[in-house]
Formats: structure tokens, sequence, C-alpha cells
């Protein structure tokens, strides 16, 4: 008798529903109780990088987040009981601890979105052991960011942004946080591919390192050898929890407009056509152009009054030719709200040209 073996993507796509268990659960490292920017130099040993001086330079601007919340929670065996009513009113307080980094001296901190979540409180540690309150500036959940600030007595160390773009698959990076609650931890490994979609959002394009990630790990910076930070740490692949060798980072270049805005209006607006969209490609790809179709479009949504329908074919967006869904929905959601594109399609074998003013994305994961 013979069984099958599942395939990595089909034990990753059996993994994506549990998105967000996944990462509250293996990422944000219950609290624990233990006993007892320039260039740096990066010397070669054996033929191998030797870290020493890089960690020592950025590790001053990573901080472990220690949060706390308060939930109310119904037994599963008491849910949609007459018994429900008695539990509503009881708060359970819950610990979590996650990662982050300082991108100002000012004590501005960036971490992930479901770091924070809904806590109640939040406390950065520093290196040295100073424990700063923090408040959550904005997140955003579509990115998997927030932005947190602290009131230092004196300016904090703080590290810069590098170019996520300019890395090549087989470099090496310096993953930094606080695994498993243990405090300022540095791993290393190399970017194993670029661009991976996991499911967890129409932003999907995820750095992928070998670099150990585990839980308590997620929102810590993922460093180039100059000491930029390329990539935020946020989710795992792993059938046991643990690091696999597979982890995930948020790309630099997508994450930090996003921070900007965060700090600059405390929220993340994107542009929304009103529309759902698929990609289209044809049978032979010599016959044809890929291009983008339609197939549902929002009632009375910035599509709809702009006179798009079901069915159209979106072959480019301001004269720039659109091939994929993935690049429609971002370079829609780049746009301010209020602008207004013109999009070329085809519609029953005619192409035409139909101006429509962008939307202000709802909020929500979708």
């Amino acid at each position: 008798m013979s069984s099958a073996v599942p395939s990595p993507a089909s034990r990753i796509s059996s993994v994506l529903p549990r998105r967000r268990a996944l990462l509250a659960g293996l990422l944000v490292a219950p609290a624990m109780p233990l006993i007892g920017c320039g260039t740096p130099a990066v010397a070669q040993r054996g033929g191998l990088p030797d870290f020493a001086d890089l960690a020592e330079r950025v590790l001053p601007a990573v901080v472990n987040i220690a949060v706390q919340s308060e939930t109310t929670t119904v037994p599963p065996e008491f849910r949609g009981t007459p018994f429900e009513r008695y539990f509503r009113g009881r708060r359970e307080r819950t610990q979590g601890a996650g990662s982050g980094f300082v991108v100002d001296p000012a004590g501005y901190v960036v971490t992930n979105n479901h770091v924070v979540g809904s806590a109640t409180r939040v406390t950065v540690s520093l290196q040295n052991g100073t424990e700063l309150p923090a408040r959550v500036v904005g997140t955003d959940e579509l990115m998997d960011l927030a932005l947190l600030k602290v009131e230092p007595r004196q300016p904090l160390p703080a590290v810069p942004w590098g170019s996520s773009g300019a890395m090549r698959v087989g470099q090496w990076v310096l993953a930094a946080g606080n695994p498993f609650g243990l405090g300022g931890t540095v791993t290393s490994g190399i970017v194993s591919a670029r661009g991976r979609e996991i499911g967890a959002g129409p932003f999907d394009d995820f750095i992928q390192t070998d670099a150990a990630i585990n839980p308590g790990n997620s929102g810590g910076p993922l460093f180039n050898m100059a000491g930029e930070v390329i990539g935020i740490s946020t989710a795992i692949y792993s059938p046991s929890g643990a690091s696999a060798g597979i982890g995930f980072a948020t790309p630099s270049d997508l994450a930090r407009p996003v921070v900007e805005q965060l700090r600059r209006d405390g929220r993340v607006d994107r542009g929304w056509l009103g529309v759902s969209v698929q990609d289209l490609v044809p049978e032979d790809p010599r016959a044809g152009r890929r291009a983008v179709l339609v197939t549902d479009v929002v009632r009375n949504g910035p599509a709809a009054r702009g006179g798009l329908r079901a069915g159209d074919v979106v072959l480019a967006v301001n004269g720039e030719r659109t091939e994929t869904s993935r690049a429609l929905v971002r370079y829609v959601a780049a746009l301010p709200p209020g602008q207004s594109v013109r999009l070329s399609v085809q519609r029953d074998g005619r192409s035409m040209d139909t101006s429509v003013q962008v939307g202000r994305r709802p909020p929500g994961p979708g």
C-alpha cells in the first residue's frame, strides 16, 4: 500500500486558512519567566562572513515588545446555549511578546500589527533593559504593520531603511528579534526567494529567508550586510511551530511608505476601484497578451460610476500595460483617493477608454 506525501505547496495552502492563528500563536511568543548605520565591516573567515561587528552595530536598535490584552471568552461547550450569557462579563487577561526596531531616535518603533493587535498595554524593552510604555501611533492590517511611539529620556539608537529591491537571491541577511521571549537574538541566512505569495492578502510580496525565525521574532528586522533594514519578519512556514528554515519578511520597499504614512496621518488611505478581478491568460502565450478580467463590480462603487462592467478586460491603467490582477490592485492602491485614472478596456471585442475616480479602500483584510 502506498501513501501520497503532500507537497510543500499543499502544506502551505493547508496552513493559510489558519494564518491568524499561525501568526498569533507562533510568532507572538507567550511571556516566559527565565532564571539566571553606516557600513560595518564584515570579516570573512573560512569563506563565510563573520556577523559579529554587524550584530554589535544593529542590536541596540532592536527592541522586545510585551503586550497585554483583555478579552471576553466563552468556553466552546457553552456557545449558543442559555449559559453563554454568564460568561460574557468575564474578562480574560492574556500576555504576549514580539519584536520591533527603532527607526527614529525620537522613539518611533516599527513592528507587526498582529503583535500589538487589540492590546490594552504595550511595553517596549531596550537592549540595556530599559522598559518604556508605548502608544500605538497607527496600524495597517493589510500590510500587517504597526508604528509605536515611546518617550525616551535621550535619543535612541536607530537603524536605517535599505532597499529590498536591491536584494538578490543568495545574498546574506541577518534576522534579529525576541524569539520565545529570550530577548535580543540574531540569526543569519540568505535570501531564499523573492516575491512569495502566501495568501496573506492582496499585497503579498514576501522575502523568503532561511535565517531562523521563531515565535517572538515577529516584527523584528531583517538586515542586509550594511546594517540596513530590508525586511520585517512576519510569518513562517512550519508544521511544528518552530523554525523550519522557511521564514517570510515584508519587503522594506513596501513597508517604508506605509510607516511614513502612519507617522504622518495615523492611518493608511489606499485607492480602491470596487471591482473583483482575476488574471486572464491566453491558452497559447504566443497568441495574445496577458490582461485582467473584471469578474464583478461593486454596486455604486467607483468603477460602477465610471461605467466599468463585469466581463470587461483591463489592458492598461493611465497608459501603462496591466498584465496581472495583483499589479492592477497595487497600482490603484498607491493612488490617493479622489484621483482619476484612465482605464483602457476591451468590451465585446471593442477597445475603449473610461475614466474612474478612485475611491477610498474600505477597512478590512479583503
